[in-house]
């Protein structure tokens, strides 16, 4: 055997193991001890910079890794937001499967790249299953297009790039959308939909002037009365419309647009219906869940995201294409250096991507591991401990419920006696400063961790649950934390206020 060579990176396979079996029991016992961690410790960047002296220079001479491992693994566990913690109720992140977490060693170890067949034969076709299963699981056609990317907005991107080339009626990807012929685009989208669309708009060439953001209704769904004008006015006066989005789960409360009225709309106008479900089109086939999921089935393009409700490890995003060969002709190029051919697979043609990490191996394990009715049950698990959520925080005497929709709880803080007075434009900005002021306390907290939404102008507190380590002990402590930090908070604020009235009169 050749001996290796002398640059420090090979690493002695029996040093190899030991190192390795050592850092997965470090990672096990990391994982069993999360529960009785704090969610996240509060670190000022400043303090995070002392703890890894960010100002030293980088070392001359190499380290021993199984220190150098051992570090960054004290650094991560002890220094980070831990999303896998029970009393995580931030954001549409999950808690990282186990056999996610073991795919991203395999993954490392073989280093496929998915850019091209040749380069990666048994990934690619791993992928490609993988992406064909997803569509199942979420009821979309089978034989559509798809590939995986980092997340939501590039699956989005991707997807906004593929309707632009469909639907120019002049050489899009030649000529750009400044082409004399080109008409003006639009797109269309809710006032809640991500923010992915505003990127999207300006990578794309676009504009975000040229999206029409069209309001909502009680049930914060996008008005379809009112998206079917804009469309017919924007043609009248000369702009083509290019796509509308449908959220199916929005990031404030879990809302679902009314996809089967959508359908007809762009079917009718001829525009791509594209459904951002990065958070909630994996709840299609759970039982419980918005019987407008079903629609799906109708969109042209639908991204998804496995890193949410699938429980992978981050990155794991997906697009899914009804017309599979419309993402060829959004992206392939070949120049002479590539002679890979069109009998096979070659993601490099289907996204903007050449080198390609192997991310659907953790999401292909996990599907054949737990199998389409364990993530049914989990995902109606997290829906049930939400819908739990609400009641225990409606019953609450100093909490209010404000929406509960898939897997989202949105409330706020009320001290007694101001229940009555709410809609009182002082009461209101009170309550408003009171809630934005608690959240800065319950996320510095480590108790639990929660996000925010604004619904009807009220700072809301929003809880979302996509967490398989989560139970009905977690949730029913959440009401309770939450009041005992929002008295402390308000008591705070009427001192402050008194000692600014004393000043004053003074």
């Amino acid at each position: 055997m050749t001996p290796p060579r002398q640059d420090g990176l090979a690493m002695d396979n029996t040093a190899f193991r030991r190192i390795g079996h050592s850092l997965v029991d470090t990672v096990a016992t990391f994982l069993d001890s999360l529960p009785d961690r704090a969610v996240t410790r509060h670190r000022t960047p400043a303090e995070l910079r002392a703890v890894l002296d960010a100002d030293r220079p980088l070392p001359e001479a190499g380290a021993d890794p199984e220190t150098l491992l051992g570090r960054a693994a004290e650094l991560l566990m002890s220094e980070s937001l831990f999303n896998g913690h029970p009393r995580f109720f931030g954001y549409v992140t999950a808690s990282p499967a186990h056999i996610g977490i073991l795919a991203e060693l395999l993954a490392a170890a073989v280093n496929a790249n998915v850019g091209a067949h040749q380069l990666a034969p048994i990934a690619t076709e791993i992928e490609a299953q993988t992406v064909r299963w997803i569509a199942e699981l979420i009821r979309y056609p089978g034989d559509c297009g798809g590939l995986f990317v980092s997340g939501g907005n590039m699956a989005n991107f991707t997807a906004l790039l593929t309707a632009r080339a469909a639907a120019a009626e002049w050489n899009v990807r030649a000529a750009g959308i400044g082409d004399a012929s080109a008409q003006p685009f639009r797109i269309y989208a809710s006032e809640e939909t991500h923010t992915w669309v505003q990127k999207g708009a300006d990578m794309a060439g676009i504009g975000t002037d040229a999206i029409r953001w069209i309001p909502t209704d009680a049930a914060l769904q996008i008005d379809v009365g009112c998206l079917r004008t804009t469309l017919e006015q924007d043609r009248k006066d000369g702009a083509r419309p290019l796509m509308v989005i449908a959220t199916a789960g929005s990031v404030s409360t879990g809302a679902v647009d009314p996809l089967f009225e959508l359908a007809d709309v762009c079917r009718a106008a001829d525009v791509w219906l594209h459904v951002d479900g990065a958070y909630g089109a994996f709840a299609a086939g759970v039982p419980g869940a918005p019987p407008a999921l079903q629609g799906l089935s109708l969109a042209d393009s639908v991204a998804v995201d496995p890193h949410k409700w699938l429980y992978a490890p981050i990155e794991a995003g997906c697009v899914l294409v009804r017309d599979r060969e419309a993402l060829r002709r959004t992206f392939s190029f070949h120049p002479t250096y590539y002679h890979f051919g069109q009998e096979v697979t070659n993601y490099v043609d289907f996204g903007p991507q050449n080198s390609r990490g192997f991310r659907a191996l953790k999401v292909w394990l996990a599907l054949q591991h737990v199998g389409r009715e364990g993530y049914r049950k989990s995902i109606a698990e997290d829906m049930r401990l939400s819908r739990e959520l609400y009641a225990h925080v409606d019953v609450h005497p100093e909490l209010q419920a404000l929406t509960q929709m898939l897997s989202i709880t949105t409330f706020r803080y009320v001290p007694p006696g101001l229940a009555d007075s709410s809609a009182h434009a002082g009461v209101a900005a009170y309550l408003n400063a009171l809630n934005h002021r608690l959240l800065d306390r319950l996320q510095e907290s480590g108790e639990a961790f929660v996000s925010n939404a604004v619904i009807d102008g009220q700072f809301a507190l929003r809880a979302c649950i996509v967490n398989f380590n989560t139970c009905e002990a977690d949730v029913a402590a959440l009401p309770d934390v939450v009041a005992k930090m929002g008295r402390a908070v308000a008591a705070e604020m009427d001192e402050q206020a008194s000692t600014n009235v004393s000043g004053a009169s003074a």
